[in-house]
């Protein structure tokens, strides 16, 4: 079921129920659609108006892009239940079948693959985002300030469920990538997002 296609409520007491999707991944793949959202709310107050006519194109050209980003984020809301499902069912293969550890080690590949792409689009949206706080109607320029911090909750929320995985991984070459290329998104876009926030913060005398 995609869960997307859902009410909010609907959405919050699944996720708080034993289901096994959506989990962490799914969470974190709509709460960076919904920074993402708020960003790109920016650039649509922005469109039109003559005090930012010379941005126009440039505005223009970043919410096409965060529309995109948008609708992949959501996307993930499923794909993340049908990569982690495969990992589900082999925990419940028995520990003494030959092929547990083969199923395991895939089932676990697998499921890594969502939250990773969760993190790259959430570094996607940060980095549109600081241009919306930057060039952006000063009228919305907290929902900039607040898509940002959103984003960099979603990127944290997503690292956890690659690690949880990588963690239990025997081939640790593919781990300690994987490893490598997440905490690489996190070093840098945490910090452009705290930075996103600060400035925009400081923009009211706070």
């Amino acid at each position: 079921m995609d869960m997307t296609n859902e009410s909010c409520r609907k959405f919050v007491d699944v996720l708080a129920s034993d289901a096994p999707a959506p989990g962490g991944g799914g969470a974190a793949a709509l709460v960076g659609a919904i920074g993402t959202a708020l960003g790109n709310m920016v650039g649509s107050l922005t469109l039109g108006k003559k005090k930012y006519a010379d941005v126009q194109e440039e505005i223009l050209a970043l919410k096409a892009k965060c529309d995109n980003l948008q609708a992949q984020l959501l996307d993930q809301v499923e794909e993340d239940e049908r990569n982690f499902l495969p990992l589900a069912k082999a925990y419940g293969i028995p520990k003494d079948d030959p092929s547990r550890e083969e199923v395991m080690e895939k089932a676990t590949v697998i499921a890594c693959a969502t939250p990773m792409r969760i993190m790259e689009l959430c570094c996607e949206a940060i980095d549109c985002i600081s241009v919306f706080a930057e060039k952006g109607s000063r009228l919305a320029v907290s929902d900039a300030g607040c898509g940002a911090v959103i984003c960099k909750a979603a990127l944290q929320a997503a690292s956890l469920n690659v690690f949880i995985n990588t963690k239990s991984l025997k081939n640790r070459a593919v781990a300690e990538e994987l490893n490598r290329q997440a905490n690489l998104m996190l070093n840098v876009y945490c910090v452009k997002a705290d930075d996103i926030f600060a400035t925009v913060r400081e923009g009211f005398g706070q």
